[in-house]
C-alpha cells in the first residue's frame, strides 16, 4: 500500500503531465494562427491554386504598344501647345502648322524665303535677348558684389576703430605711478563715461 506522501506525489505528476499536454496543444494552435496571420490567411487548395495560375495575365504586347504610342503623341501635342503659347507671348505670330500647298510655285518660293528670313531674324532676336539678359544679370551681380564689398570694408574699419579704442583703454588702465600704484584718473574717467552712457539710454 502506498503512503499518503507517495500518493500525492504521483497524483501531482499526472496533473503536471496533463497540464503540459494542454499547454503544448494551445502553443501549437496559437503558433499555427500566428503563422496564418503572418502569411495572409490559410493556404490555397490545389484546385484554387490551379485556377489562379491558369487565369489570363495582364501582359498584352499590342495594348502596351498602343499605350506607349498614345503617351508619346500626347507628349508631342503638349510640346506643340507650349511652343505656340511661348510664341504668342513673345509677340511673334508665326504659324507653326504646316501650310497647304498652293498651285503657284512662286508663292511657295516666296513663303520659303520669308520663312528662312524669319528664322534668321528670330535667331538673331533670340541671341540678342539672351545677350541682354546675360549682361543684365552680370550688372546685377557686379552691383551686389560692390555693395557687399563696401559693407565688408565699413565693418572692417569699424572693427579697427573699436580695436584701437580698446587698446588705448587697456594701456591707460595698466598705467602705474612710480611707486607702483594704478593711476586712478583713467579709471575714474572710464567709470564716468559708462555712467553717462547708461543715463542717456
Amino acid at each position: 500500500m502506498k503512503s499518503n506522501r507517495e500518493f500525492h506525489k504521483n497524483e501531482g505528476d499526472e496533473v503536471l503531465q496533463m497540464g503540459n499536454r494542454s499547454n503544448a496543444h494551445k502553443y501549437k494552435k496559437t503558433n499555427r494562427k500566428r503563422n496564418e496571420k503572418r502569411l495572409g490567411g490559410r493556404g490555397l487548395s490545389l484546385e484554387a491554386f490551379a485556377n489562379a495560375k491558369s487565369g489570363p495575365s495582364g501582359y498584352n504586347p499590342s495594348i502596351i504598344k498602343k499605350q506607349r504610342e498614345f503617351y508619346r503623341n500626347a507628349k508631342f501635342v503638349s510640346k506643340y501647345k507650349k511652343l505656340v503659347q511661348d510664341q504668342s507671348q513673345s509677340g511673334n505670330h508665326l504659324s507653326l502648322a504646316p501650310k497647304l500647298e498652293d498651285d503657284d510655285e512662286g508663292e511657295n518660293e516666296m513663303d520659303l524665303s520669308n520663312r528662312r528670313n524669319n528664322k534668321k531674324n528670330k535667331k538673331k532676336n533670340n541671341l540678342q535677348s539672351v545677350r541682354e539678359e546675360f549682361e543684365k544679370k552680370q550688372a546685377e551681380k557686379e552691383k551686389a558684389r560692390m555693395e557687399k564689398e563696401a559693407l565688408m570694408q565699413a565693418k572692417k574699419e569699424e572693427r579697427a576703430r573699436a580695436e584701437a579704442k580698446r587698446k588705448t583703454l587697456r594701456e591707460n588702465m595698466f598705467k602705474r605711478t612710480r611707486s607702483g600704484q594704478p593711476v586712478m584718473k583713467y579709471r575714474v574717467s572710464h567709470l564716468l563715461e559708462g555712467i553717462t552712457e547708461n543715463s542717456l539710454n
